[in-house]
């Protein structure tokens, strides 16, 4: 089996096949309707560096020991073997497109290449152009700006990075083709990560007055101060800087929070064009019934919701991810030869209200992806990592989570019915870990991304079936150590009750059991 690894930036699950009523995602829908689909998929730190660092090495931030985009994990924590690497000792072809390492230190300059890559990893041209004044604003002139419509036409060299990785990838696929050779293929398309640029006609698929506000779009009132993140990035916008808003606090005036809502959705159905060009060019090669194509996000990205923007936190719309998996065989039945599995479907005309061939609600991690991917793939599953492991080059902190594909709708609901004590679920459940490091208990202008020596506080995160647990406690950054003696802070939130979770209970509920729970599994 060939492996289609096809990973978007800052993308949340706003999807139709997520249940999302205002996304026109038709390609992605239909992929998830031959997929097995996550629905309770987390990452392990909500920001792009640590999260693709360690999904890729299957180990979580504390053993990578990268929180922040200045360290190379094979001079900094350990020579650990990364999933592509894997796949290249055991035959495959490996090939990056785009943005799957976060580039810079963090990869080595080099997308961990020759590690990771058969041959050097391709980027875009026009990349370099992202940061770039290619905003016009309502005076003509050019901006830097967060909201970003684009003539593609006006563009410098007449295209945009996701374009031209779906370009390089199709290319990819014929020469594979004509080889004959399995291959491990990684494209990583850069929307929606900010700016919000996009083609300007995917604003017509959603009319300003279709876009609400976020449902909760105040800061809660019990929200610890060291759990807020102020969005500094969106700030250094030219279309934010202009409003003048307050720090940290803001908050932005409702329109505007309606027009980057907009063009998040946009930019969202135009990542949803590139996908379906990609999937259907697997078609065209005749290698969708031999390749597993599996889909995901580095994290999500808060769009308003507790005031705030971006990522940097550690609230489920900053932590969840879609993540589906398409096997051939498994997750459906082979078609014949020569019938198409991912025809192109066009988000202007298309609303197909597909539904996932399976979905599991079983609460799953990022760290997970190298071993499933191993087994689906057929090869040994590498080992479970040894409680310290900085001098073990192969092995995984994610067990593979292959053993939840057949389980049917039906029966996660009824295991649901029986499980409504948060602490009973809480022992028979997986659960999801993540979490978010902070400079001081306050939010400063450095608290979304502080560098490894200004860490101070690392708020540690527990995602169960039912609440969401985080200790924000004192971190040093000299020996990466965390004293759970001395907690600053503290949240609990019941989903079931609150399911956006806005009040932290954590003041008026006993949660030694948790506390237990988190201090145990860091342990180990």
């Amino acid at each position: 089996m060939n492996v289609l690894f096809i990973v978007a930036d800052d993308l949340r699950p706003v999807l139709g096949c997520y249940g999302d009523k205002l996304a026109k995602s038709p390609n992605i829908d239909q992929l998830a309707s031959r997929s097995v689909v996550f629905s309770d998929a987390y990452a392990q730190q909500a920001v792009c560096a640590p999260s693709r660092v360690s999904f890729l090495t299957g180990r979580r931030p504390d053993t990578t020991r990268l929180y922040d985009f200045y360290s190379y994990w094979r001079v900094h924590a350990g020579n650990y073997s990364t999933m592509p690497q894997y796949f290249k000792e055991n035959g495959y072809m490996t090939l990056s497109v785009g943005k799957v390492f976060h580039p810079g230190v963090s990869s080595n300059y080099s997308d961990d290449y020759p590690y990771s890559w058969s041959i050097p990893p391709f980027h875009p041209s026009a990349e370099k152009y992202e940061n770039d004044k290619t905003c016009r604003g309502k005076d003509g002139k050019l901006y830097a700006n967060l909201v970003c419509p684009v003539n593609v036409t006006e563009m410098p060299s007449g295209t945009l990075p996701d374009i031209q990785s779906t370009e390089e990838a199709i290319r990819l696929l014929n020469v594979m083709k004509t080889n004959k050779q399995k291959f491990f293929l990684a494209v990583g398309y850069h929307k929606p990560h900010i700016p919000l640029r996009y083609p300007q006609e995917f604003l017509k698929l959603y009319p300003l007055e279709n876009v609400t506000l976020a449902p909760d779009p105040w800061v809660p009132d019990k929200l610890p101060p060291v759990a807020y993140n102020p969005w500094m990035d969106i700030r250094q916008r030219d279309d934010v800087a202009a409003l003048n808003v307050s720090f940290p606090y803001g908050p932005l005036p409702d329109d505007f929070q309606r027009q980057i809502r907009q063009s998040y959705y946009a930019a969202v159905s135009y990542l949803d064009t590139q996908v379906g060009l990609l999937l259907s060019a697997l078609d065209d090669v005749g290698l969708s019934n031999s390749t597993i194509v599996v889909f995901t996000s580095d994290h999500g990205w808060s769009l308003g919701e507790h005031g705030e923007w971006a990522k940097y936190s550690n609230f489920d719309v900053a932590t969840r991810v879609p993540l589906m998996f398409y096997v051939p065989g498994m997750t459906t039945s082979s078609v014949s030869q020569g019938a198409r599995v991912f025809p192109y479907l066009d988000p202007f005309s298309h609303v197909l209200g597909l539904v996932p061939q399976g979905r599991s609600k079983k609460v799953v991690e990022l760290v997970s992806l190298f071993s499933t991917l191993a087994e689906l793939a057929g090869l040994q599953v590498p080992p479970v990592c040894p409680e310290t492991s900085f001098h073990v080059a192969l092995c995984t902190e994610g067990a593979s989570i292959v053993r939840y594909f057949n389980a049917s709708e039906e029966k996660v609901e009824e295991e649901k019915h029986e499980c409504d004590d948060c602490y009973r679920c809480f022992n028979e459940e997986p659960v999801a870990f993540s979490q978010y490091p902070r400079p001081a208990d306050t939010p400063q202008w450095n608290s979304d991304k502080p560098k490894l020596k200004d860490i101070r506080v690392m708020g540690y995160s527990m995602r169960t079936v039912d609440c969401r647990y985080t200790v924000w406690v004192r971190f040093n950054p000299n020996n990466f150590t965390a004293n759970f003696e001395d907690v600053h802070a503290g949240e609990l939130y019941m989903v079931k009750t609150d399911p956006n979770q806005d009040y932290n209970i954590y003041n008026n509920t006993s949660h030694g059991y948790f506390f237990k729970k988190i201090v145990g599994f860091l342990k180990h």
